[in-house]
């Protein structure tokens, strides 16, 4: 079983409005992101919200997921990271964290880093385009501590980095897993961009 956490709790400081609420396509950032990682092999979906936690919950309502409210969201990543896993059941085999501000990685490439998992005798599953590392990672359930005990705003870096021989590099044709939305342009570019050519920018060929 894995068990996508999708972190979803910032200030979006960079930005001048919330970005997980930004509209894409005809939902939101939030909701396109959510959508991809149901409509895969992820056996399911845990977002963490933090930061006018309500207003996103109320986006989440109608979707099956369960979520969970980070309220030491401020204190970075590694604190959803923690606020996700507290709903992790016991059956989880690993868990996928994932950003949810990246609306453009398609179900296809999700599942496919999941089978990848599977197939594989590594802890460690992280998607490349053209060798640039990217997201979601997958870690085993035997890096839960660690991920537990993580602090500030690195995500799960500090792991990867202690750990190399238990890595698995998956090469992906998905730019989008490279690819985040920090700032007003980048959301203005990636969108454009995406309904210009039809929705199709960055889907690979899976």
């Amino acid at each position: 079983m894995i068990s996508a956490i999708i972190l979803a709790a910032g200030r979006s400081e960079r930005m001048s409005r919330l970005k997980q609420l930004m509209r894409w396509r005809q939902s939101t950032v939030l909701e396109q992101t959510v959508d991809n990682f149901l409509d895969s092999k992820a056996n399911e979906v845990i977002v963490v919200v933090g930061y006018r936690a309500e207003e996103v919950g109320k986006v989440l309502a109608a979707k099956p997921v369960r979520w969970v409210i980070n309220p030491d969201y401020e204190q970075g990543m590694s604190a959803s990271i923690i606020a996700g896993l507290s709903l992790v059941g016991d059956q989880t085999q690993a868990v996928m964290l994932a950003l949810g501000d990246q609306p453009l990685i398609n179900s296809q490439t999700i599942s496919r880093l999941i089978d990848e998992f599977s197939g594989c005798d590594k802890g460690i599953v992280i998607p490349t385009y053209r060798g640039r590392r990217g997201h979601p990672v997958i870690f085993a359930m035997t890096y839960k501590e660690q991920l537990l005990q993580l602090k500030g705003d690195i995500g799960g870096r500090q792991i990867i980095a202690q750990h190399p021989e238990d890595i698995f590099e998956v090469a992906v044709d998905c730019e989008s897993v490279c690819i985040d939305i920090d700032t007003v342009e980048s959301y203005y570019s990636i969108k454009l961009d995406n309904e210009c050519l039809g929705g199709k920018l960055h889907e690979g060929r899976h």
